[in-house]
């Protein structure tokens, strides 16, 4: 029995996590040089972080549904440590919210994967792997097929930051140090998504496929909601960015349930968002050194404290809403397009409408950052000197996210085509 295999998907995540994972490097010796730590406090950080990417790229490349599950928990404990890194009362409390929290997703996902396999029970078969699990899709027991799928999507809604597991994950990147926050929000979400996509490709080959596509349709559009509500009255800067992520993870999921050209979108759409989000919380350290806070309310005038920074936050805004020039806007008009062409237009309204507002939210609050003078209310900052040259990862990043979004390379869209082929 094969545990392992690189296919078109665990390619294209893989070489996203190595794409952002230089930058978080990078700017984690960055955030060390900037607050001094024992050599001790250093090698856990750097220990863990070893230990989430080594779980990370089994996770992508594992063919079977047990080993997904197995490194999916081991990412868990390697966020814990990151997560815990500033020691503080509010650090302690996300991490055990989020050692909760997932410690029941992953049983969720256990319990699905035993109702699944006695669903294969019913054809005769006892191999959980993935192709196995989609080669006797059809003949699988609908009712076990069902409840297996629902226990495992659950599950993995805690990685992948959807409902209604999502707040684990909030918590865990507000209280994170910024480039572990980064990779939580790009790599970490991509491998909850490479856990409902493999399921759902075993799903929509069987029989229950317009029930699975009802229950991610209606688990995004709460999510989206859920995002819009929140977004609108935030003042935390890294927890806007948090349900940021939530909202595109959505977005993501939506376009799973429109067949090839759906799919396709999604998975650029998820491409995209990881450097956009990696890029955005990066470059949320160097606010945080100038302001010495994580709300809005405490910053202003960031265009002359920074001003090459905040002209790669500024493009790093249009990015994240999906506004030209973001290469995203062109994944969501796919996705939306998709959605359109299956007759969901309702759904389409719907999600335009929330995305409207969430759009206002996020633009409201990062352009008063940006150009409006700090209250006078507020202390004095101390002068911190930014080089131009930390800005320049994420500008890197948000640059082939604009560059995938308006050219795609063909050799990508050859990757993408044959992993949405893996569905419909």
């Amino acid at each position: 029995m094969q545990y392992f295999n690189i296919d078109s998907l665990s390619m294209i995540m893989t070489a996203v996590l190595a794409i952002v994972l230089l930058p978080v490097i990078i700017h984690s010796f960055i955030y060390f040089n900037d607050n001094s730590a024992p050599a001790k406090s250093r090698l856990i950080y750097f220990g863990a972080m070893l230990l989430l990417t080594a779980a990370l790229f089994f996770g992508y490349i594992s063919s079977h549904i047990a080993m997904t599950w197995v490194f999916t928990e081991v990412t868990t404990l390697a966020a814990g440590i990151l997560i815990y890194r500033h020691g503080d009362s509010l650090a302690l409390e996300a991490v055990w919210k989020y050692v909760f929290v997932c410690a029941i997703s992953v049983t969720f996902i256990f319990i699905g994967i035993l109702f699944w396999s006695l669903a294969m029970m019913h054809c005769g078969c006892t191999d959980l792997s993935y192709a196995s699990l989609a080669q006797h899709s059809a003949e699988m027991d609908p009712r076990w097929t069902r409840l297996g799928f629902l226990f495992i999507f659950a599950g993995y809604t805690a990685k992948m930051g959807l409902f209604p597991m999502f707040t684990a994950g909030i918590d865990a990147k507000d209280n994170a140090p910024s480039p572990a926050a980064a990779i939580l929000s790009s790599a970490l979400i991509n491998l909850g998504f490479v856990g409902i996509f493999r399921a759902w490709s075993v799903v929509s080959m069987g029989g229950c496929a317009t029930w699975g596509r009802a229950l991610l349709i209606t688990t995004a559009l709460l999510t989206i909601f859920i995002a819009t509500t929140y977004m609108v009255r935030i003042d935390n800067m890294k927890r806007l960015l948090a349900y940021s992520s939530i909202e595109h993870a959505a977005i993501v999921v939506l376009g799973l349930c429109f067949g090839p050209v759906g799919v396709t979108f999604a998975i650029l759409h998820l491409i995209m968002h990881s450097f956009v989000k990696c890029g955005l919380f990066l470059h949320f350290g160097q606010m945080a050194r100038i302001y010495k806070s994580k709300m809005m309310s405490h910053m202003g005038d960031y265009f002359n404290l920074n001003p090459f920074g905040a002209i790669v936050l500024l493009l790093g805004l249009f990015s994240v809403t999906a506004v030209p020039p973001s290469g995203m806007f062109i994944s969501e008009l796919g996705i939306f397009g998709a959605m359109v062409s299956s007759g969901n237009v309702w759904a389409v309204v719907v999600t335009a409408l929330l995305l409207t507002v969430l759009i206002w939210a996020v633009v409201k609050g990062l352009i008063k950052v940006v150009f409006l003078p700090r209250k006078d209310s507020l202390p004095a900052l101390e002068p911190v000197r930014i080089h131009w040259a930390e800005s320049l990862t994420q500008l890197l990043l948000f640059v082939l996210a604009i560059l995938i979004g308006y050219g795609c390379p063909a050799w990508l869209s050859d990757i993408v085509s044959q992993t949405a082929s893996m569905i419909y």
